[in-house]
């Protein structure tokens, strides 16, 4: 038979799935032997079997009215007694602290009868009285549904009626009338009246607490911070104690040290004569923590004293409710307290410094996306700042610049020593030279996973995008915002990468001294304590770490970047970006050649200059492996547009005139060349086996950029990787010609593939045969795999696939472990099981991911490649998935 209800003294801290984090927390404060109200806790089980059957289990009446009996014989009151009431809260408690979400009312027990043994037993008619109004309140907003700013505009209306504006200034019988005015808004808006019935007051609670768990605002926070939708709350009865009971009372929250930096110290807020809500409400200004020594000495030390307990029993930064009644100290909650990314690595390497923890659980007190939070610059004071908008925060960090709205401006602009934002309805692969110039971008269309959200977050840029209601003219030179604010090209933007706010006008901007530290321009002492902690802390994830950890990058300045970040190698270098810019006439020149002999006079014009690009990049990253991609996207994307050259040819036509030549013979390849679906047309190795000559140069360029350096004394390390392979013989086609212009030129290289399409991942036993390495392009395996149009689907309907719980979180933010993590599983072990020493990488988006790390190193990959930036976070995750595995002792 299920047990539902526990006492304090049955449950322990270990016990949170089964009884939430507060309860299972007063259990263990109980066991601690630290003053504690008596009470018990219902299970997340009992939340579990209400919410999928709309009822509570038939056993857990009788089990709350046994527990119930025997709190009151404890406590020697009744619940709903005339003479000496007990009183109780019942409180929402979930397996991860969710502040705010759920839902808790306080002073159950009381009614029009009650509330009169309450005034005796205290001798305080005034605190009887606001406690019930109180109950009254809470319960109809919580229990009832009841607009909880009818309660505070009849409350607000009673202390202006009296000519006051503190609601201590109110006495019992104004806070009578006020009872009898919520009883009055109750009936009105429910037409029953409050419930007098004690018992079915906390049964009502109780399903009320259940029932917040799919509150929307509940669903949204599980949604942000990624806890499961089916873990259901517990709910924590406790007998009430009272910091409304006079000036000697008083309630308050405290932390054992600052959650915003780290410091030891005394930090919180208390509030005398007050119950709990009253803090976090603001309806009075709270005193500082230390103040309270001087108004209660004793349970000041008292405080500190448990505070101390609390913090080594748990080995952490504890955040803590406690009331105070009539100078008798309460614990009322306790729980490992919510700190930012910077006070997160401090008090970890703080807490090893103090011997409460080892190195390895400090690191696993941190995490990727905090370190990640730390690296980006932010903005100082915006309360001056003008807002002119809102997007999506693309890629995080602060940018200010002159608004330009072309990437040809951007780039002459930064030349000359402007910053600058770039603007655009939306970015391509055209605008890459303008991204880099621009100090950040800012997209009216778009999402987290539009070309301009992963190119940005790729380069470190801070990136805003989808801000939909900021109207962008790029043949104008201007864009609009609603309330008809104009932001021409060279007026100034600021904008927030993390938030997606937009602003006109320069907002300060503090540059982040962890990425200057990575960068090498500052060492660690410089940095201060915060730096130190993430240096030690990253030093040691390397230390532990199974997965090496290389970076995307297409360029030698990326690549030195990518070095100094830690990155062990290059996992993908795009060569596309290189047929960009000046290049496109030499594409157009291949595209357009007529006869083998035009073909390989426009590939051998661009064999030099694909020759001094990886020269560059290998020689950054000198003694470490650079997998080069060759050819990946459709030719489609280094021509003019069709639309254009149509438009061109037609009002030639209209005018009379005879069309050029060139652009017509251009007009008519790019035809030939259109496609209904170009990301699955003729594209990677397709592209390569179609026309004869295009990778055979790619290879011939790298192959004589390591002969160069190797002849310099240098030691590259090229690997050739094949994209888009569906079939082994795709690949057998592919690695013939490069093995034979390697043996040619005179250097060694391993060749390998991109597991990009399913095809690919489910016969990857026979692929293995003919490659050394398999890189996993993540970003279209989820694309092809789930049938998603990468560019379109974020926007027309990813966010209401998110609210109907179909995904937690993009599945190109983080991989889909069930479909596509299930693709890289069997391509792993059919892999290896063909060939025991094929090394295994993954190169997607997902490699910069926390959760995807994790995932790849259960598989067991031997690498990630990510974006420069990214290197330091997938370093530290990398350490942190190794411990997790490995089931160590942390301590």
């Amino acid at each position: 038979m299920t047990k539902y209800v526990y006492d304090f003294a049955e449950g322990n801290k270990d016990m949170k799935d089964l009884l939430g984090g507060k309860g299972a927390n007063l259990c263990e404060m109980t066991n601690l032997g630290l003053p504690v109200p008596p009470g018990f806790v219902i299970t997340t089980e009992a939340c579990r079997a209400f919410l999928e059957t709309g009822e509570v289990p038939a056993e857990l009446a009788t089990e709350v009215a046994e527990h119930l009996v025997a709190l009151e014989q404890r406590m020697g009151k009744r619940l709903g007694d005339t003479e000496d009431p007990l009183l109780v809260s019942v409180r929402s408690g979930a397996k991860f602290s969710m502040p705010g979400m759920m839902d808790t009312v306080l002073n159950i027990g009381l009614n029009d009868d009650s509330v009169g043994g309450l005034a005796r037993q205290s001798g305080s008619e005034r605190f009887a009285w606001d406690s019930y109004r109180r109950l009254v309140s809470m319960f109809g907003k919580t229990v009832l549904g009841v607009r909880g700013e009818l309660f505070d505009e009849a409350f607000d209306a009673a202390k202006a009626a009296k000519g006051v504006k503190n609601d201590l200034e109110l006495d019992e019988n104004d806070l009578r009338g006020i009872v009898q005015r919520f009883q009055e808004i109750l009936r009105e808006e429910t037409g029953q009246p409050f419930p007098q019935d004690p018992r079915q007051q906390m049964e009502l609670a109780t399903r009320a607490v259940f029932e917040s768990w799919n509150t929307e605002r509940a669903v949204l926070y599980r949604r942000q911070e990624r806890i499961p939708g089916d873990l259901g709350t517990a709910v924590s009865v406790c007998s009430m104690v009272f910091g409304n009971l006079g000036m000697d009372s008083g309630t308050g929250v405290a932390f054992t040290r600052d959650p915003a930096s780290g410091a030891q110290g005394v930090y919180g807020d208390y509030l005398q004569n007050a119950q709990g809500e009253d803090v976090v409400a603001g309806i009075r200004n709270t005193l500082p923590l230390h103040e309270l020594e001087q108004l209660d000495g004793t349970s000041y030390a008292q405080l500190m004293d448990t505070m101390a307990t609390l913090e080594r029993h748990y080995r952490d930064l504890c955040d803590i409710e406690f009331t105070i009644e009539r100078g008798k100290l309460w614990m009322l909650q306790t729980r490992v307290g919510k700190r930012t990314a910077g006070a997160a690595f401090r008090v970890a390497t703080q807490l090893v410094d103090e011997g409460l923890i080892s190195e390895d659980e400090a690191l696993l007190r941190v995490t990727g996306a905090q370190l990640g939070q730390l690296m980006f610059p932010a903005f100082g004071d915006v309360d001056s700042a003008v807002l002119l908008g809102k997007g999506m925060g693309a890629s995080p960090g602060a940018a200010v610049g002159k608004a330009v709205f072309d990437s040809p401006t951007a780039v002459a602009w930064a030349a000359r020593g402007e910053d600058v934002v770039l603007v655009r309805r939306e970015t391509n692969p055209d605008d890459l030279s303008g991204m880099i110039a621009a100090r950040g971008i800012l997209t009216s269309r778009g999402g987290k996973t539009s070309h301009a959200a992963v190119v940005a977050r790729g380069m470190g840029k801070t990136c805003v995008c989808g801000a939909e209601d900021l109207e962008v003219d790029v043949h104008a030179r201007r864009m609009t915002a609603p309330d008809g604010t104009v932001v021409e090209e060279g007026d100034v933007l600021s904008i927030d990468g993390t938030t997606g706010l937009v602003y006109v006008g320069e907002v300060p901007v503090t540059p982040s001294p962890v990425v200057q530290y990575f960068e090498g321009t500052i060492d660690a002492a410089e940095g201060g304590d915060l730096v130190q902690a993430v240096d030690r802390l990253t030093r040691h994830a390397d230390a532990v770490r199974r997965l090496a950890v290389r970076a995307n990058s297409d360029n030698a300045e990326d690549s030195e970047r990518a070095r100094r970040f830690g990155a062990q190698g290059i996992g993908l270098c795009r060569t596309e970006h290189m047929f960009l810019g000046d290049r496109r006439q030499l594409v157009e020149d291949l595209v357009l050649a007529d006869g083998e002999a035009e073909q390989e006079a426009a590939l051998a014009a661009l064999l030099p200059m694909q020759r001094d690009d990886f020269t560059q990049i290998l020689r950054a990253m000198d003694g470490l492996p650079v997998t080069v991609r060759l050819l990946d996207p459709p030719l489609h994307e280094f021509l003019p547009d069709l639309t254009e050259l149509s438009i061109e040819a037609a009002l030639a036509e209209e005018r009379g005139e005879e069309f050029d030549p060139k652009r017509q013979k251009l007009l008519d390849a790019v035809r030939r060349l259109h496609e209904q679906n170009p990301m699955i047309g003729l594209r990677g190795v397709r592209l390569g086996l179609v026309i004869p000559g295009l990778f055979a140069m790619q290879v011939r360029a790298l192959a004589e950029a390591a002969k160069g350096l190797g002849e310099e004394g240098l030691d590259p390390r090229p690997e050739v990787m094949v994209p888009l392979v569906a079939a082994v013989q795709e690949l057998e086609l592919v690695r013939d010609e490069a093995q034979r212009i390697l043996a040619e030129v005179g250097v060694e290289a391993l060749i390998g593939t991109m597991i990009e399409v399913p095809r690919a991942a489910m016969t990857a036993g026979q692929i293995a045969e003919a490659a050394d390495f398999f890189s996993f392009g993540t970003n279209d395996l989820t694309q092809m795999g789930w049938g998603f149009s990468r560019d379109d689907v974020e926007a027309s309907f990813f966010s209401r696939y998110l609210e109907l719980g179909i995904f937690g979180v993009s599945p190109f933010e983080s991989l889909d472990r069930d479909g596509i993590g299930r693709l890289v599983r069997i391509a792993t072990e059919d892999g290896r099981a063909a060939q025991p020493g094929l090394k295994l990488g993954v190169c997607g988006e997902h490699g910069g991911d926390p959760d995807s790390i994790h995932f790849f190193h259960q598989v067991g990959l031997d690498y990630v490649s990510c974006s420069p930036f990214r290197v330091p976070v997938a370093r530290l995750e990398a350490g942190r998935a190794a411990l997790e595995s490995s089931g160590s002792d942390t301590r």
